[in-house]
């Protein structure tokens, strides 16, 4: 019975202190839950469509900016039609009149880096221009947030002014939008100026723009379409669209907008940005496709940008056609499809990852740490270009864990997440021995930062990972600290611990910078010849004093006065038992500094676990290696 008591003791004291060190390493900054579910403003409801409008899922909220080129200070607005909800319109989950559903919407466009949204009007006193009023109250609320009014010219063609000319239509609509519109502090404005587009009047109607002016009190900036818009009268810019009948996906016809805008340099060029198009399933379509290419027509789109322009020549303005205009399938609303896949596995210590589809579309790699399967800690993020991480370089502790590597889409364009990969650390460590005594009180200096908050961008390591060398010889492994993103310039000095007393440790340089990339040393393990036996030193004795100490505490405390002689007898074998069992563990001897051979004896037939250190006054790095001696 007592040796039953004795085994649960030491396998409860186990499973419980690895599960406290896993716990307390996992400090969670989302969940599993967050990273695969709808992050969008899309309806849950809504699923993938035919048309190649991607189901409610999760996408990248990294900044729409970073597609543009280096320094660009450009404005990127979200094109927006407000119909949803009506019977002519198809459903998608939401009302366009639905003031939480315009909340959400603007809260998604913010959090992708969009600074504004132009709507696509069609005149005052009906659903669509109600939901255009919910769109400034909530812009009101997200300073630095604009809005504008596009006038589409179906608001000329279904003006609710009886008799009205399609003139009367459009001086009654700019003044309606003059005095219900321009007066908010949201209102999307050029040099003071309240900014006014408007959608193919001037194709389908013959209008003075000058005459529709002169009723204004407030001039607006009139910003009109295509090349021709330059030109137009009282133009302040022109903006490009999507051209689906075009075979080369608008290449031509962007590059020809774009140079048409940088000969009339005091005016807005207002570029655009698309996924694709397609309107089969829109009432009004006419089977016009420009495909997706699993997102390649959405980077080309921000390439022809940067094939012209620079920080040095800027394009003031940019348009993405659409946020949500489901029926002609331009919207990024539900994020836009890459058809990309990644799956994770870990072996030898190392998190390994393979992938399915364009890296292109990809702007980084996130791994993400968690003692449940739920709750996640991001460990680090990884450049593209990489499928491997060293776990042994990053201080996580004895216990069991679950690792996810997640594939981070560019702006809007799906992310992709692995499912759950176990491991359990087994990266040798050496108990350090007690600190000597205090010295006399003199003011403290700065505290390094401990090993659990470190930065995870830099990573340790050594190669190969084991090596054999006969008795007397030596062998050779590269150590390597590599840095993912950032800098780390403080210097990194290298040192062996764990390591028999027969063998010595020399690093050629022993002591390395990585800065922003990655530096190496040459570390060399000799062994002396073979003529005998020897120990490997003796164990740390810190593990045996806390078990000591938590048995006479807790125990203790716990047992009863006539039990407590017994208990303390078995605590005490407990506790010679864990000075075995970390002896066996942790290896041998302390370490040795770095560039100085420990002391020489022979070395049995035997494989050794070394541990490589670095340590610097802000981080504490180590990786393990074998060596095998014949």
């Amino acid at each position: 019975m007592r040796r039953k008591l004795f085994a649960l003791a030491v396998v409860v004291l186990s499973v419980s202190t690895l599960f406290a060190a896993s716990s307390s390493y996992v400090v969670p900054t989302t969940t599993l839950a967050a990273q695969t579910s709808n992050n969008t403003s899309a309806a849950n409801s809504f699923t993938t469509q035919t048309n190649g409008n991607k189901g409610a899922g999760n996408v990248s909220k990294v900044d729409v900016h970073s597609l543009l080129y280096s320094g660009a200070t450009t404005k990127v607005y979200a094109h927006m039609v407000m119909w949803f909800g009506e019977s002519s319109h198809m459903n998608i989950g939401y009302s366009s009149t639905d003031p939480n559903q315009v909340a959400r919407q603007i809260t998604d466009m913010i959090s992708r880096g969009i600074d504004g949204v132009v709507i696509d009007w069609y005149g005052p006193n009906n659903s669509i221009d109600q939901a255009t009023q919910l769109v400034m109250a909530e812009a009101e609320k997200h300073p630095g947030f604009t809005f504008a009014i596009m006038i589409d010219q179906g608001a000329l063609e279904w003006d609710s002014c009886s008799g009205c000319t399609p003139q009367q239509a459009l001086n009654s609509q700019l003044q309606y939008i003059q005095k219900t519109y321009f007066p908010s502090p949201a209102y999307m404005t050029i040099q003071g100026q309240p900014v006014v587009t408007n959608f193919n009047i001037d194709l389908s109607y013959s209008v003075d723009w000058n005459a529709a002016n002169a009723t204004l009190s407030d001039h607006p900036a009139f910003i009109f379409q295509n090349n021709s818009g330059f030109s137009h009268t009282l133009s302040d810019g022109s903006y490009a669209w999507v051209m689906p009948t075009t075979t080369d996906y608008g290449a031509h016809y962007l590059t020809s907008f774009y140079d048409a805008g940088m000969s009339f340099p005091s005016e807005q060029t207002v570029g655009a940005a698309y996924k694709g198009f397609n309107d089969t399933l829109a009432s009004w379509g006419s089977d016009r496709i420009m495909k997706q290419q699993c997102g390649q027509t959405w980077l080309q789109t921000f390439s022809e940008i940067n094939n012209l322009y620079s920080a040095g020549k800027p394009l003031s303005d940019l348009q993405l056609v659409t946020w949500n205009d489901y029926e002609e399938a331009t919207e990024i609303e539900s994020g836009i499809d890459n058809c990309f896949t990644v799956s994770a596995s870990a072996a030898a210590n190392a998190l390994q990852w393979t992938i399915t589809g364009a890296e292109s579309t990809i702007d980084h790699y996130t791994v993400y740490v968690s003692s449940d399967g739920q709750n996640l800690m991001s460990l680090t993020d990884i450049d593209t270009g990489i499928h491997s991480l060293n776990l042994c370089g990053f201080p996580i502790p004895d216990g069991s864990y679950q690792f996810f590597v997640q594939a981070v889409g560019k702006p809007s364009l799906a992310n992709q997440i692995t499912s759950a990969v176990s491991y359990s650390p087994s990266c040798a460590a050496t108990i350090a021995p007690p600190p000597p005594p205090p010295p006399p009180p003199t003011p403290r200096p700065p505290l390094p930062t401990p090993p659990s908050r470190l930065s995870p961008t830099l990573s340790f390591s050594a190669s190969p990972a084991s090596v054999i060398i006969p008795s007397g010889k030596s062998g050779t492994f590269t150590v390597t600290a590599q840095m993912h993103s950032g800098s780390f310039n403080n210097p990194i000095a290298l040192s062996c611990s764990g390591i028999s007393k027969s063998l010595s440790c020399t690093f050629s340089p022993a002591t390395i910078t990585p800065g922003s990339g990655t530096a190496t040393s040459t570390l060399t393990i000799s062994s002396a010849p073979a003529s005998g036996s020897a120990g490997n030193g003796k164990p740390p004795l810190l593990s045996a004093a806390w078990l000591l100490s938590f048995g006479g505490i807790a125990g203790f405390t716990l047992i009863g006065n006539g039990q407590r002689r017994r208990w303390g007898r078995t605590l005490a074998i407990v506790a010679l038992l864990s000075v075995g069992i970390v002896g066996v563990s942790c290896g041998g001897g302390q370490g040795s500094p770095a560039g100085v051979s420990t002391q020489s004896v022979t070395v049995p037939a035997s494989t050794y676990s070394v541990t490589v250190e670095g340590n610097s006054n802000t981080a504490q790095l180590s990786t393990t290696i074998n060596v095998t001696v014949q």
